[in-house]
């Protein structure tokens, strides 16, 4: 998969067939949606493509906005190129941008730029300066530009809208079996493992303490997962702690996983790790004599259900 960071630095000889939005978790709503546009393209004449936009819309529109995405930029990059989509455009995405009107847009870069043969999208899809056009303009835009609109139908729509919102709630509530349900894949968390307070080692537990330098990625409610983490390519099975270590007093969140049978000095490599399944919440123990012995039965549990996989 190709990948730009601007509308204008994509460049093809071939017409393209596309679509755009935010695609945030690439869900497996989003998922039937990419794959009606790789399916356009399968016999080579045209290219696919897919416009998405960064920060997200919401971001930069509404000033009191503190959406979190599903993914970060990199993950969101990741999970569209597993697709098969060709090409990817990730637009910086500002007020002057969101000026443009919809013949604007239209003419100078699906036709301009990208060389359109069709478009792919949902028909509540509003567009063009405060969101004013509509499909049916669309459509117009198609008839006198040359190209096709392919509409999404309404159930499908509301499949995407609906694993959205149900994706978010679902890690809010530490429901790690519905979220993955409607990822189609285990929701994952990936940064760079760094130093902590090291307490775990002192009790038998050794922990990867993992920093997300993305402020806006979701994180799970608090509390304690099975986990699996992909390092150099393997997979590694653990649990993971999402909280503020309340036995020791902790002041601040922390994501922090320990890993089964593993012991390679791993400070400074990202990682990624999914969430298979919610243990328990997060507890205060009375003494860390209690605290090792919760978390000797949380290896137990873990493990239970790792074998069942």
């Amino acid at each position: 998969m190709k990948l730009f960071h601007s509308i204008n630095d994509f460049h093809s000889t071939k017409k393209t067939i596309l679509t755009l939005g935010t695609f945030d978790g690439v869900h497996i709503g989003h998922k039937k949606i990419l794959e009606r546009i790789t399916q356009n393209t399968e016999n080579g004449k045209y290219e696919s493509l897919v416009l998405t936009f960064f920060p997200h819309p919401r971001m930069v529109l509404q000033e009191k906005s503190e959406i979190k995405l599903l993914n970060t930029i990199a993950e969101k990059t990741k999970l569209l190129e597993q697709t098969g989509i060709e090409n990817l455009v990730i637009h910086p995405f500002n007020e002057s941008f969101s000026r443009l009107t919809a013949e604007e847009f239209v003419h100078s870069i699906l036709v301009d730029q990208f060389h359109i043969q069709k478009i792919i999208i949902g028909h509540d899809h509003r567009f063009g300066r405060n969101r004013t056009a509509n499909i049916d303009d669309l459509i117009a835009f198609g008839a006198e530009y040359g190209f096709e609109v392919e509409q999404i139908s309404a159930q499908e729509i509301q499949d995407v809208s609906v694993s959205s919102t149900k994706i978010r709630k679902a890690l809010n509530e530490g429901n790690m079996d519905l979220a993955n349900d409607y990822l189609g894949y285990s929701y994952f968390l990936s940064g760079e493992v760094v130093k902590g307070k090291q307490l775990g080692r002192t009790i038998g537990f050794p922990t990867a303490n993992i920093k997300i330098e993305e402020d806006y990625k979701l994180i799970p409610k608090n509390g304690v997962y099975v986990a699996k983490a992909l390092i150099g390519g393997k997979e590694v099975f653990g649990m993971m702690n999402i909280g503020f270590n309340p036995t020791v007093n902790g002041e601040k969140q922390t994501i922090e996983v320990n890993l089964f049978d593993f012991d390679a000095d791993i400070y400074g490599e990202k990682i990624e790790v999914s969430l298979l399944h919610y243990l328990r919440d997060e507890q205060k123990f009375g003494s860390v004599d209690l605290l090792k012995a919760q978390l000797n039965q949380d290896k137990i549990d873990a493990l239970a259900f790792v074998s069942q996989l």
